[in-house]
């Protein structure tokens, strides 16, 4: 069994950050690390606080695992403060690295501020190079290059220039356009268009977290990236077909509903 690594925020009410991925790692046949960067106050509808993990504790946590584990795949998720992803890139750089997914979690779908404007230059300057795979949503893409991203095209010259910051995949994704749903992987010399349909789902949350683990968990397991890819969005979208409500607002998707039914437990 392959050992995966998510470094992001706990969600205390296990929808997102480390708990949906872990909950993806397992759904795929490999065993789930983590470390946590930030712990979160939120439910189903929103983020009420956050508590930052000091610079010190984060490192040791890194340190613990490679110390001991063989890593075979890493997701980094929601890393807030410049600090935080100094000490990171600092410390994943002492080892010999798996591919990594970095999903630039930014904004959560409350509006609430994940990553703090000041760590964004951070972000591009020391995570963006040490990157296999990034896996930004349109507003996130948006916000690292600072243009509006409204249609495919504008999709695929983004794909360019965040792949010339350093990551050696670009997947941008394409939910937030207003007409298709179209994710475009870009390997530096090609582009791959994945064209899903839009589910009318309203229990989505965490779905960009459970993306890229999926990614990574495919990745570790020895797939090609445009498999891993297409295997993981498979995943998501059966994940958000059959999301499910367990508050009074956005709730989590279904994690394990493949599972389930061949257990025969649905």
């Amino acid at each position: 069994m392959k050992h995966c690594l998510t470094i992001a925020g706990s969600d205390s009410s296990g929808g997102a950050g480390i708990q949906a991925d872990l909950k993806t790692f397992s759904a795929h046949a490999t065993f789930g690390m983590s470390i946590i960067t930030a712990v979160t106050a939120q439910n189903t509808q929103g983020v009420f606080d956050v508590q930052d993990i000091t610079p010190t504790v984060i490192a040791n946590q890194i340190k613990a695992i490679f110390d001991d584990i063989h890593v075979h795949g890493i997701k980094i998720g929601m890393v807030s403060k410049t600090e935080t992803i100094e000490i990171i890139a600092n410390t994943l750089k002492k080892y010999d690295l798996p591919p990594l997914v970095l999903d630039p979690v930014m904004i959560s779908k409350s509006g609430y501020n994940l990553l703090k404007p000041k760590a964004k230059k951070a972000l591009i300057e020391k995570l963006l190079p040490m990157t296999t795979l990034i896996t930004p949503n349109l507003p996130e893409a948006e916000e690292i290059l600072g243009y509006k991203i409204e249609d495919l095209e504008k999709m695929k010259l983004a794909a360019k220039d965040l792949h010339y910051l350093g990551p050696n995949f670009v997947l941008v994704k394409g939910g937030h356009l207003s007409k298709t749903a179209t994710d475009v992987l870009y390997d530096g010399k090609e582009f791959y268009l994945f064209d899903q349909e839009r589910i009318k789902a309203t229990h989505t949350h965490g779905t960009g977290c459970t993306l890229s683990s999926a990614i990574t968990a495919n990745l570790a397991n020895g797939m090609h990236i445009y498999k891993a890819v297409k295997k993981a969005k498979e995943y998501i979208t059966i994940a958000i077909k059959h999301g499910f409500s367990i508050g009074h607002g956005v709730g989590p998707t279904h994690h394990f509903y493949e599972l389930y039914k061949k257990a025969g437990v649905l």
